[in-house]
């Protein structure tokens, strides 16, 4: 019989003797324990140590406070338990595959119950949440991305730590990983009982997510492209003049020059010789600066020069791929010779840095990383086989994303550190927007976007299951193109005549009111612009429609900001499924068009098209005068006034208020809503207390010294403001403030707790104006001392 003894490890590490290959039990807290077959991973993702755990062994069973790990010496497979004995998981056997005398091919199978539900792997284009029955080979491209986070609706998670591409197969075989490269199977099981909790033991392994500087929950302007510098700061000039908020212009590729000048990182292009001055002049109308930089670099820049001195280039073929910008498709004949970098090497980490940095010194704001997955086109064997820093290009090549956007990340920061005077422009946080992710890239300040989705409505709908599902792998961060990437199928009037399109508004509309709700609201694309002006004008509907949008963003900042700091502090997340907090409620864990933004909005975006067909009409397919069709006649035929109606279920559990008639309803019903353009549906879970700023310009225009509290009676709730100075690292080190609100529903008050911390510039005295769903108010003063109100 085996002796039971208690195990109390810094490592709490067990090696498996007398099994015909090395097996590693290793608990990293008592709910995260790590399983090694074979030789483990050199982790790029998991920076946590493990905490010193009391584990009792008894046999081939481990045990700590939350979890009970069995292992089947015959089979080589684990099974994982709650502390009370409930079964979690199960494996099924494990397999490493030799292909040659140094790379292996490694799988593991897994038991699931038969209705369970599994959630994660990335933002899979399907729209789909729950991932029973999928079939995907995992491989970072333009449109989907993989983190290798799994989570069950039984509260376990499950992450795949291997870099290679991997097939995952869900069917009657079982749930497996198998990937293309590797040592051993190397994952971490974690039991966190909740979809928040596997969040938070994720993101205990992998790294918590930073704060975003305040004026990025603004709204940002962007197109595929600004083509000179005065017309990127005539952008800004005409939304001051037409006094509709905005807080960020992008400027997209090609500010370099030729593409053998490709992300030269300066303002080489004759168009843009007073880039710096670009800057300076967005920053004094109130704006930011974001800017396009690549993981790739043209023959002529003098990064491709000392990179491929060291070696540290790939020889994958990527985009572009030829020297001739202005033609489509590319004219092979003169190939760009443009190439990724080695973004595994710390060395060209800080080549990349060491550059970039002159953008940084011309007061960048922010950094559009494009193509980070990054673009690979006609993969070869040889590609993959290529040797990379610490492996080969396949060993390695969904971790890219990671490497990359930690490398700008980490120097930023260095920045700071490195100086003994800090001034506004070292101290800034860094804000990066990436199209793609690996696991634990939350830590290093970057949004994900969803890459270059089409303009369709199908592409709409599979938006939102898109970035529900990378939020469920730990990833709070997550946008899409408003309005599509590609629209051309909607310049059915000539070119660039989308926005003038019915098809293309109502599209557009509701793509924003989406949008509204991600942590990063921004409109970009291409084949036609999408600045506000280019629908219409104020007093029409679609302008209008689309100015609601964005003054509701502003006034939701205070929330969206509070939330940001519960992401930061309490592993909190932004776009969070039903299931989330309704998990008792079945109906919800496949619900893919409704979604909670923060821990009070039920989100509901209408994804159908009510006033126009979801197929476009091209006039080239019509027949005799239809085919002199024009914009005006387009939209004589739609009337984006009328009233429409929505069918939207409510999560059982909760009771509900529609936002904007105060309607209150019980949940675990299917309500049907009267719709109109300007609106998109929303609902505040009783209980709530929600903050509204004023509106503005510009975050930061006015302060939030008269905040309205929306409070919904029906449920005891509660809510935390939290403010700080808005672009610096100082609330690491405690400079902040927070303010608690208590609302008790039996006795109807509402209790203002006592300020918490403190920070340059905070407000000492403000007014807040409660308001209930009946129409009652109570504005109140208050100076930083609890007080209770009767309502």
């Amino acid at each position: 019989m085996f002796r039971r003894t208690l195990w109390l490890l810094t490592a709490c590490l067990t090696t498996v003797a007398g099994l015909a290959q090395d097996v590693k039990v290793e608990f990293f807290t008592p709910s995260i324990v790590h399983i090694v077959k074979g030789q483990p991973t050199k982790s790029l993702v998991v920076t946590a140590k493990p905490e010193q755990v009391e584990v009792t062994r008894q046999g081939n069973t481990w045990k700590s406070s939350e979890l009970i790990v069995k292992l089947d010496p015959d089979m080589m497979s684990f099974t994982f338990y709650t502390a009370g004995g409930r079964v979690l998981l199960r494996e099924e056997g494990w397999s490493t595959i030799r292909l040659n005398i140094n790379d292996f091919k490694v799988s593991q199978t897994f038991r699931l119950d038969k209705d369970e539900a599994i959630y994660g792997l990335g933002t899979i284009q399907n729209g789909k949440m729950n991932r029973r029955g999928e079939h995907k080979r995992m491989e970072q491209s333009n449109l989907e991305d993989f983190q290798n986070v799994l989570q069950s609706i039984k509260g376990w998670g499950l992450y795949w730590d291997n870099y290679s591409p991997t097939q995952f197969d869900d069917d009657t075989n079982g749930m497996t990983f198998t990937s293309e490269a590797g040592g051993g199977v190397d994952y971490y099981f974690m039991y966190g009982g909740s979809a928040d909790g596997v969040i938070a033991q994720m993101r205990h392994l992998s790294g918590d997510v930073p704060m975003f500087p305040l004026w990025t929950y603004g709204f940002w302007q962007s197109k595929e492209r600004y083509k000179t510098a005065a017309e990127t700061e005539s952008i800004v000039d005409q939304y001051r003049e037409l006094q509709v908020p905005l807080d960020g212009i992008i400027q997209d590729w090609q500010y370099w020059g030729s593409n053998y000048l490709w992300n030269a990182m300066d303002f080489l292009s004759e168009d843009f010789a007073t880039g710096p001055q670009l800057i300076k002049n967005v920053h004094q109308k109130h704006a930011h600066f974001m800017i396009s930089i690549w993981a790739s670099f043209g023959p002529q820049t003098q990064q491709f020069r000392e990179l491929n001195e060291k070696g540290l280039l790939l020889p994958i073929e990527t985009w572009p791929q030829s020297g001739i910008s202005h033609i489509w498709p590319p004219v092979m004949k003169y190939p760009s010779g443009v190439k990724v970098y080695d973004a595994f090497s710390p060395v060209a980490r800080d080549i990349y840095w060491k550059y970039l940095k002159k953008l940084f010194d011309y007061g960048t704001d922010a950094w559009w990383m494009d193509s980070t997955d990054p673009d690979f086109f006609n993969p070869r064997e040889s590609d993959y086989a290529h040797p990379v820093t610490g492996g080969t290009w396949r060993s390695l090549r969904n971790a890219f994303p990671l490497e990359t956007v930690r490398g700008v990340y980490q120097s930023q920061r260095k920045e700071y550190s490195l100086t003994s005077h800090p001034s506004p422009l070292t101290s800034k946080r860094v804000f990066i927007m990436t199209r793609s992710a690996f696991a634990g890239q939350q830590h290093y300040g970057s949004n994900m976007w969803s890459g270059d989705v089409n303009s369709s409505w199908d592409m709409l709908r599979k938006q939102v299951p898109a970035g529900l599902s990378f939020s469920l792998t730990g990833n709070p961060n997550f946008n899409t193109d408003i309005g599509g990437f590609f629209c051309n199928a909607y310049n059915t009037c000539g070119s660039g005549s989308a926005p003038r399109n019915p098809q293309f508004q109502e599209l557009y509309v509701r793509w924003m009111q989406y949008g509204l709700f991600c942590p990063v609201f921004r409109s970009h694309g291409a084949d036609a612009p999408r600045e506000i002006w280019q629908f219409g004008q104020k007093g029409e509907p679609v302008y209008d429609a689309i100015e609601q949008q964005i003054r509701l963003r502003y006034r939701l900042i205070p929330y969206l900001y509070s939330t940001a700091w519960q992401v930061t502090s309490a592993n909190e997340s932004y776009l969070r499924p039903l299931f989330s907090d309704f998990a008792k409620d079945r109906r919800v864990w496949d619900i893919a068009d409704e979604f909670m933004f923060g821990r009070s909005i039920l989100a509901a975006p209408i994804l159908d098209p009510q006033y126009t067909e979801e197929k476009v009409i091209r006039t080239n397919a019509m027949t005799g005068w239809d085919r002199e069709l024009t914009v005006d006649s387009l939209q004589s035929t739609v009337d984006f006034t009328e009233n429409k109606s929505a069918v939207k279920y409510l999560p059982k559990g909760a009771t509900w208020y529609d936002f904007w008639t105060n309607q209150k309803y019980k949940g675990g019903q299917t309500v049907t809503l009267v719709t109109t353009l300007d609106r998109v549906p929303m609902f505040v879970r009783a209980g709530s207390i929600l903050p509204l700023g004023p509106e503005m310009q510009y975050v930061g225009e006015k302060a939030w010294d008269n905040l309205e509290l929306r409070l919904y009676p029906g449920a005891d709730g509660n809510f935390t403001l939290y403010e700080d100075e808005g672009d610096n690292y100082n609330y690491e080190r405690g400079v902040y403030s927070t303010i608690t609100f208590l609302w008790n529903d039996r006795s109807r008050t509402l209790t203002i707790g006592q300020r918490q911390g403190e920070y340059p510039g905070m407000l000492t005295s403000r007014q807040f104006t409660v308001i209930l769903p009946d129409g009652t108010s109570k504005t109140v003063t208050y100076d930083g001392s609890a007080q209770t109100i009767q309502l």
